[in-house]
């Protein structure tokens, strides 16, 4: 499918790749992991063509379709959601911009892009596409919204689905699992365990990595090592790996060494001077062994603890919590420990985010307690926190603002590990990325951190080496943590406690990640035999605003009886629509019948010209067949919905 040779790429003194040579069958499913700034978007860039490689050559498999889904910033335009997860092709696109852009029934541009649209399969692209969109969280009711006016995440979500509608030979994905909370992450590995196309996926999720790799492309040190087997798998072969070259290198430098202690004591003999010129030049030709390199060194310094706060650190009663007519909690109440690892998790939309501001006293509640126990200090993580770094300083002073009793050393090693390496510690604040920026204020909160820590995913924008920091760090914190998180192995390092959230409630696990799977049952839920999620927000009709009189029976009453008439109205127009559109199908299902009996005739195709208008309205009734049979299923289903509701 694909083979790279010899490739070489630089920018400026910083060498990228050296020489590598790579083959990529098809069905294989590769992860391709390394430290940030190895190189692995930028491979991605050379494969597809955007960023052009200094040696070597690519050769593709020809009539390759390769689907691509970027980190960051997929664009978006007037097309709806499901315009946008259905446009697998340029063509498909030009024909859901046609249907755009000529609403009127009647017109015939309208008729001319309907027939375009079941000339590519679209009514079955859009059932898929209705079917994996609901895998990845969309309710019917965003389907038709404009994909512009979704935030960044969401609209990833959009792409996704394209590409899992598009069915490419080759996805490549860079980071797909950013945005997916876990019970969507679920899913989605399901669908990709599914995929019968190659993978190239660059992903700093080992959990994901395990569950649909086949192999382990590693970028580091200007070279790409292949591993079979998945991240797991990856981990021993390095081991054995580093291992044996360790041992190789050991074995030159003694062999180096002798040689060398050779020439220099008979070097000036006579005797022994043709000797000593033959290991001259045996050095000379001696292809020498790289020395093992070291990039994952971990942090050995005992991180700085908090004050001792009392048993109980923090209690919400009674809670209501709204955005405008979003309702997200109406009665949550919730007690925390000295010294608990609590995990929140749930769909996104659920309120673990909000729950998080609550417990830091970030957002005003309308009704109910928040109470922090004796000599609790709560400090809250999240990439909004970077709005308060002091862009003035340099990164290791800025680090070190709150840290008393902290080394500069020892902060500079911290920084090392979130990779602020060498001079990099010196830049100003106000140069970093975003992504930099919140590695650094995570820094700060390490360095000096409260009692209470809430962080709301705090390994967003780092390598696998710098969460392991990360989990490093935790493990010897003394205080209470409080976090949410989409990365499994971050999750089942720390968490001891799990509270699922959902439509406005919390339910506790006293358990791990894993115990939460059993216990629940959520297990069953991520093997994939579930299409879509249930509804994360809360039942707003169940919920009286605050100051909201409550209803007498009579108005009750009279609500139910205006409900059932409305839904008397919708389903009599149903039937209408699906009684009209069944006769229409037995309409065309006859002039079928008739064309093909006609086509079947003896000596039909003895007029050339009669037998291809003939299979022209053939082709053209059967692609209408298609469409009214789609419609008709569409609004059948409806009016069951309808029926079973009640």
């Amino acid at each position: 499918m694909l083979i790279l040779s010899n490739i070489s790429k630089r920018y400026g003194p910083k060498v990228l790749f050296r020489e590598v040579s790579l083959r990529l069958a098809r069905g294989e499913r590769m992860g391709l992991v390394g430290p940030n700034g190895a190189g692995k978007t930028t491979l991605f860039s050379i494969l597809l063509g955007k960023n052009q490689e200094d040696e070597g050559i690519i050769e593709w498999e020809r009539g390759i379709r390769i689907g691509y889904l970027p980190q960051e910033s997929a664009p978006a335009g007037e097309e709806s959601v499901l315009e946008l997860a259905t446009a697998t092709s340029d063509e498909m696109a030009n024909s859901l911009a046609d249907l755009r852009n000529f609403p009127d029934p009647e017109s015939p541009q309208r008729a001319d892009a309907l027939e375009r649209f079941a000339e590519l399969d679209g009514y079955k692209v859009e059932a898929r596409a209705k079917k994996i969109l609901a895998g990845l969280a969309f309710h019917q009711d965003d389907f038709h919204k404009p994909a512009k006016t979704l935030s960044g995440g969401w609209i990833m979500r959009a792409h996704l689905a394209r590409l899992l509608v598009m069915e490419p030979d080759l996805l490549m994905l860079d980071e797909p699992t950013n945005h997916l909370d876990l019970e969507t992450l679920g899913w989605f590995q399901s669908q990709l365990q599914k995929f019968s196309g190659s993978l190239l996926v660059i992903s700093h999720d080992r959990s994901f990595l395990n569950a649909i790799c086949t192999g382990i492309l590693e970028i580091g040190n200007r070279k790409i090592q292949r591993y079979q087997g998945n991240y797991e798998t990856y981990l021993n072969l390095k081991k054995e790996r580093q291992a044996q070259h360790l041992a190789e290198y050991q074995n030159q430098q003694r062999e180096i060494a002798h040689h060398e202690d050779f020439i220099r004591r008979f070097r000036a003999k006579a005797s022994k001077a043709s000797q000593a010129q033959a290991r001259i030049k045996l050095l000379e030709k001696m292809e020498r062994i790289d020395p093992p390199e070291n990039n994952e060194a971990t942090i050995s310094f005992r991180f700085p603890q908090p004050p001792r706060s009392g048993q109980r650190v923090v209690n919400l009663s009674n809670v209501r919590q709204a955005y405008g007519d979003h309702l997200v909690y109406s009665n949550l109440s919730l007690e925390v420990e000295k010294q608990e690892r609590i995990s929140l998790v749930g769909p996104n939309g659920a309120g673990k985010s909000t729950l998080l501001k609550i417990l830091a006293d970030l957002v005003p509640i309308e009704s109910g307690k928040r109470e922090l126990g004796h000599n609790v200090s709560a400090g809250y993580f999240s990439q909004q926190r970077v709005e308060t770094l002091d862009l003035s300083r340099t990164v290791v002073d800025e680090a070190l603002q709150l840290a008393s009793g902290v080394s500069e050393q020892d902060a500079r090693t911290l920084l090392g590990a979130f990779l602020f390496r060498g001079d990099d510690v010196f830049k100003p604040v106000k140069v970093l990325s975003g992504g930099e920026k919140s590695r650094l204020a995570l820094v700060k909160l390490l360095l000096a951190p409260p009692n209470l820590l809430l962080l709301d995913e705090p390994t967003t924008h780092l390598d696998m080496a710098s969460i392991d920091a990360v989990v490093h760090a935790l493990k010897d914190y003394e205080g209470t943590l409080i976090f949410v998180s989409h990365d499994l192995h971050f999750i089942r390092k720390l968490g001891q406690r799990t509270i699922r959230i959902e439509a406005g409630k919390i339910t506790n696990y006293a358990g791990g990640y894993d115990y939460y799977l059993w216990k629940s049952g959520a297990a069953s839920a991520q093997s994939g035999l579930v299409e879509g999620l249930k509804d994360s927000r809360p039942e707003q009709s169940k919920a009286i605003k605050s100051g909201e009189k409550s209803m007498s029976a009579k108005e009750k009453r009279r609500l139910r009886s205006a409900e059932r008439e409305l839904k008397k109205a919708k389903r009599g127009k149903l039937q209408d629509h699906v009684r009209k559109l069944e006769n229409e199908i037995i309409s065309l299902e006859e002039e079928q019948a008739t064309l093909n009996e006609q086509l079947s005739g003896a000596g039909i195709y003895d007029d050339p010209e009669k037998a291809k208008e003939l299979n022209s309205q053939a082709a053209s009734i059967a692609r209408r067949l298609e469409q009214r049979t789609y419609e008709w299923e569409i609004e059948a289903e409806k009016l069951v919905a309808l029926d079973t509701s009640e």
